[in-house]
């Protein structure tokens, strides 16, 4: 930066595909802006992307599956400045990983982050992980929505209701993503001893990478109806996504947490309550 002091606050975005970005850029101006994500190629375009821009920029790699990996990532954060922010986007899809793949990053890695950045929340430090509208679809016993809401981190991945060699990679997706919400809800508590926030948001279909290789995938005709019957009747954008983490994590929704918007045109409603037919 030309003559000006450095930002004494920052902000973490983890995942830079084209929802991270779009997170970044709303929310960087004015801050450090730290960027993770586990594929250095693109995390370095990213950075360099954000850095033309005018953004200051700091990039980490990191592997959410692993608990160390976060652990540095959040120890990096706290040495950026006050954290103002922590989004959460980073995970993989039924098209793109194995059931295992999605419950040890959607599910085990989101935790991961939850704990790991705990430990260096201060006041006023809001994180939001994303998500899912399929969280939504899960329909869990008492037992199983306890489990992955309060058990241990490290136990979590075990419980008869999660099986790793599953081959139903879209059932792994929903109980994953009902995780979040659920993990979010019951770590309320803890994050706001710290004087801190934490919420989920769930996006219905966005046009990402991500969700249009799902539109082009085995479930593809199902989410297409989904869409033409909500009421919206169209895919969201990166930047719906941004504005909502933009509200979450400033001083309008201070009153906010422990909880999941539902940022989907309508299509859960709409499967709900048949408001097409």
């Amino acid at each position: 930066m030309n003559h000006q002091e450095a930002p004494r606050s920052a902000v973490v975005v983890i995942g830079v595909g084209a929802m991270g970005l779009a997170i970044a850029r709303r929310l960087g101006s004015g801050r450090r802006l730290l960027l993770a994500d586990y594929s250095e190629v693109s995390l370095e375009a990213a950075a360099a992307a954000c850095r033309g821009e005018g953004h200051t920029v700091e990039s980490h790699t990191v592997d959410i599956s692993d608990r160390g990996s976060v652990v540095k990532l959040a120890a990096a954060a706290a040495d950026l400045g006050h954290l103002d922010a922590v989004v959460h986007t980073a995970g993989v899809s039924p098209t793109m990983a194995t059931a295992r793949q999605i419950y040890e990053v959607d599910l085990l890695g989101t935790a991961h982050v939850i704990d790991a950045f705990l430990a260096v929340a201060s006041p006023g430090t809001s994180l939001v992980s994303v998500a899912s509208m399929a969280g939504y679809l899960a329909s869990l016993s008492p037992d199983f929505e306890r489990h992955l809401a309060t058990v241990a981190t490290d136990q979590l991945l075990n419980h008869k209701g999660i099986d790793l060699d599953s081959s139903n990679a879209a059932e792994a997706y929903i109980v994953a993503k009902r995780g979040n919400q659920l993990r979010v809800q019951a770590a309320a508590h803890d994050w706001g001893t710290k004087g801190a926030r934490l919420n989920t948001i769930s996006p219905g279909v966005t046009s990402t990478p991500m969700g249009i290789a799902e539109l082009a995938g085995p479930t593809g005709a199902y989410i297409q109806s989904m869409i033409d019957l909500s009421g919206a009747r169209r895919t969201g954008t990166p930047d719906d996504i941004a504005a909502t983490a933009a509200f979450l994590t400033g001083p309008e929704s201070s009153f906010i947490t422990g909880n999941d918007i539902l940022v989907d045109g309508g299509a859960i409603a709409a499967q709900r309550w048949n408001t097409g037919n």
